[in-house]
């Protein structure tokens, strides 16, 4: 990896997301803590936990955007969960600890997926020998394998696709299932036992298929991958990288708070649910398929509105566990002109190169960008504040004409401008004073 700051990182999110500058930069030094801890001595390393951040600010300013995107540059595991969708442990509905195991189950195939590619141009040049050695023997004899004017004239085939209804014979190395020899928890060790012993007696034999090349290449290339892929290394491996890079963010942590305006019921259930995160958050070990994980080092991010609750609604020892908080700002007018122009794939980007598919080309005046903005900026003080997910709305309304009647719009170039987007204000205004889902 790069050389990595703080200041990078905000660089990086400044591409993708409009101000917030206080809580990319708070985001930014809380991630970077966490590969300087890295490189600190075991002895010292263990000492040293996460600060867990805090986000307090309406839907749509960029709260889980800002960490997802983080995550995605520096190549972390990340998961994103709802509050709302646990319960408390014991009861019907999903407890906290699948949240870690969901996060191991990431961990696991970015470890496998870097390995696959890593190991994928050598095993592809392998096995398309393996399918020229087959062709020939099927085509002509085992004497001719050789022949290295017919492995070209076969490879040259190969690479036009002219042979992929082709059948061949093939032998696959059949491997024990890799679901049942990565289950490794201590309650199904001994039926694990048994399955494994089963599967040695019945899979040390090599199955003959006979398939099209098509169908053979992708068998092949999973053969092969069996033969060298460590299981046991790229499961150590993944319980190292969550516990010293994953990210949780637990969005609508108000929507669990203790208020006053609800029900005993609902807030006997919601304290639970926030002592079992707090279990996570403080440090917990927690058995996933893939081994023991250690939730101590992991960063937790929780995000809530609170319009109608306060921080201080959260139980004092789970607040007290995010010790950084960061209040997001309500987007203004400039706000979302700059959401619709400057990142990378704004949302007018994004139409654009959808709509070019068809050869159509949509141009937005700057009085239509700006009569947007002024109108989604309203419409969140008036209504309800859904900040940049209002702007979808609108712009998809705008542009639903053109993308259903496309053939009509074949090979033009169309002005978005204000006219044009007041006709569809105005036509649509009950649909736009709302957000579609």
């Amino acid at each position: 990896m790069l050389k990595i700051n703080p200041k990078k990182i905000v660089e990086v999110l400044n591409n993708y997301i409009i101000g917030q500058e206080e809580a990319k930069k708070k985001i930014a030094i809380a991630i970077i803590n966490r590969l300087r801890r890295t490189k600190l001595k075991k002895n010292i390393k263990k000492e040293i936990f996460p600060d867990n951040i805090l986000l307090i600010g309406p839907t749509g300013v960029g709260k889980t955007e800002i960490a997802r995107r983080i995550s995605k540059f520096l190549d972390f595991p990340f998961i994103r969960v709802e509050a709302t969708k646990f319960t408390e442990l014991g009861y019907v509905g999903k407890d906290v600890e699948s949240i870690i195991k969901d996060l191991s189950e990431i961990s696991f195939n970015m470890i496998k997926n870097k390995f696959i590619k890593k190991k994928s141009s050598n095993i592809k040049k392998k096995v398309e020998n393996k399918i020229i050695d087959l062709l020939i023997i099927s085509d002509f004899d085992k004497s001719k394998i050789d022949d290295l004017s017919i492995r070209t004239k076969i490879k040259n085939n190969l690479k036009k696709k002219l042979l992929e209804n082709k059948e061949i014979e093939v032998v696959l190395y059949n491997q024990r299932p890799i679901g049942i020899e990565i289950i490794s928890s201590s309650e199904l060790e001994d039926t694990v036992n048994q399955i494994n012993n089963i599967f040695k007696n019945i899979n040390n034999k090599n199955k003959i298929y006979k398939l099209k090349v098509k169908e053979a290449r992708t068998l092949l290339i999973e053969d092969e991958l069996n033969k060298i892929i460590n299981f046991e290394y790229i499961k150590n491996q993944s319980i190292k990288l969550t516990e010293e890079k994953g990210i949780v963010f637990i969005d609508e942590i108000d929507k669990i708070c203790i208020s006053k305006n609800k029900s005993i019921n609902s807030d006997i259930s919601n304290e639970g649910v926030q002592k079992d995160l707090l279990s996570l958050v403080e440090g917990s070990y927690i058995k996933t398929k893939y081994g023991i994980i250690n939730t101590s080092y992991i960063l937790f991010i929780a995000s809530g509105a609170f319009h109608d609750t306060s921080p201080n609604d959260l139980l004092s020892e789970f607040k007290g566990r995010f010790p950084i908080k960061v209040k997001l700002h309500s987007l203004t007018k400039e706000n979302l002109k700059e959401i619709l122009k400057k990142p990378y794939y704004s949302i007018i980007k994004k139409y654009e190169l959808l709509l070019s598919t068809d050869n159509i080309k949509i141009i937005f005046s700057d009085s239509a960008i700006d009569y947007i903005s002024e109108i989604t900026y309203k419409k969140n003080l008036e209504i309800e504040n859904l900040g940049a997910r209002r702007l979808h709305s609108i712009i998809n309304k705008i542009l639903e004409d053109i993308m259903f009647n496309s053939e009509e719009y074949k090979n033009k170039n169309i002005l978005i401008d204000k006219n044009y987007v007041s006709k569809y204000i105005k036509d649509n205004i009950n649909i736009i004073n709302k957000y579609i889902l």
